[in-house]
């Protein structure tokens, strides 16, 4: 069946619009259009398309999915993504009503992010100090100077690893204390660099030579820097050796970190959200809900009230 026939060329359109009008990154359209695919493919088992499905073969999509086991989570953002193409469908005219807007989200609880203690991070800061004073050859030197400054930056800025791995040497301001960050929809926000972390990236650039090019994190890929996927490799290895379980560990684990740890040492809410690059506050309230399980268990361990006879 033609991409005319089976509707897929709407989709087309809505990837586009999505990328032109609202900046959408790669990683969001491929999301789009892997959603929309999947939902397809159960549409055409059913006898129907994207060009002519209604509510209904929206319900029995999703029930399928919960038949399935598939997690709630990527249930509930299939159906954001069938919701925001039928939007797009209606605002285009190209069908008179939204057969979305009659479907409820699969119910969810709400999950806290997986975080790291301080003690934990400070240890993979540390293995990673030592990886770059034990490193023997100019090579092994410039691998670990790379990813220590990763290190520094994640978890002093928050970064998504996006943002982290893309950053140009441009990011860094005049004055070596801030970066300039692009992040979500285009939008510009300035992150504080730790002393730490400013001496990290110093010794980066300084790794990188007289003429250091457009990354901070150069590679030989497509891309031209280093690729999220090498760096979580990295930095199972690195936990590993601050003898951290890799399996709990990831760059956005570390992001989780910065901002928890933020505001467990009293910063301001709407400060970490400038910081995180979220669009909505209601998106950064979910680390209070982290300190708020640490203040509930720490009551129900140590109030004398609290223990049972």
């Amino acid at each position: 069946m033609s991409a005319r026939m089976n509707g897929f060329h709407h989709v087309e359109a809505f990837l586009e619009m999505m990328s032109v009008e609202r900046a959408a990154s790669a990683n969001t359209l491929s999301a789009y259009q892997a959603d929309l695919r999947d939902f397809a493919a159960s549409l055409a088992g059913m006898g129907a398309s994207l060009a002519d499905f209604d509510a209904g073969h929206i319900r029995s999509y999703l029930a399928g999915l919960e038949a399935s086991g598939i997690a709630t989570s990527t249930a509930a953002r299939r159906l954001s993504s069938i919701r925001q193409f039928c939007a797009f469908l209606l605002a285009e005219q190209i069908r008179r009503d939204n057969p979305a807007e009659v479907i409820d989200s699969p119910r969810q609880g709400r999950s806290l992010p997986k975080t790291l203690s301080e003690a934990q991070v400070e240890a993979l800061l540390g293995a990673a100090r030592g990886a770059v004073d034990e490193a023997k050859t100019t090579a092994a030197r410039a691998k670990a100077l790379r990813f220590h400054c990763l290190l520094e930056v994640l978890y002093a800025t928050g970064l998504r690893v996006s943002e982290l791995v893309g950053l140009p040497v441009s990011a860094r301001g005049m004055d070596g204390r801030v970066l300039i960050v692009t992040g979500k929809g285009r939008r510009e926000r300035l992150v504080p660099l730790t002393p730490s972390a400013q001496a990290a990236m110093e010794a980066q650039i300084k790794a990188l030579g007289e003429k250091p090019g457009r990354f901070l994190f150069p590679s030989r890929g497509k891309a031209g820097h280093l690729t999220r996927q090498r760096f979580a490799q990295e930095l199972k290895i690195m936990a590993v050796r601050a003898g951290i379980s890799a399996r709990g560990i990831s760059p956005h684990v570390l992001r989780h970190a910065f901002a928890t740890h933020l505001l467990n040492n009293g910063a301001d809410l709407r400060a970490v959200q400038q910081m995180l690059g979220h669009a909505d506050i209601s998106t950064t309230q979910i680390y209070t809900h982290v300190l708020e399980e640490r203040l509930r268990a720490l009551v129900e361990t140590h109030h004398p009230l609290a223990k049972t006879k």
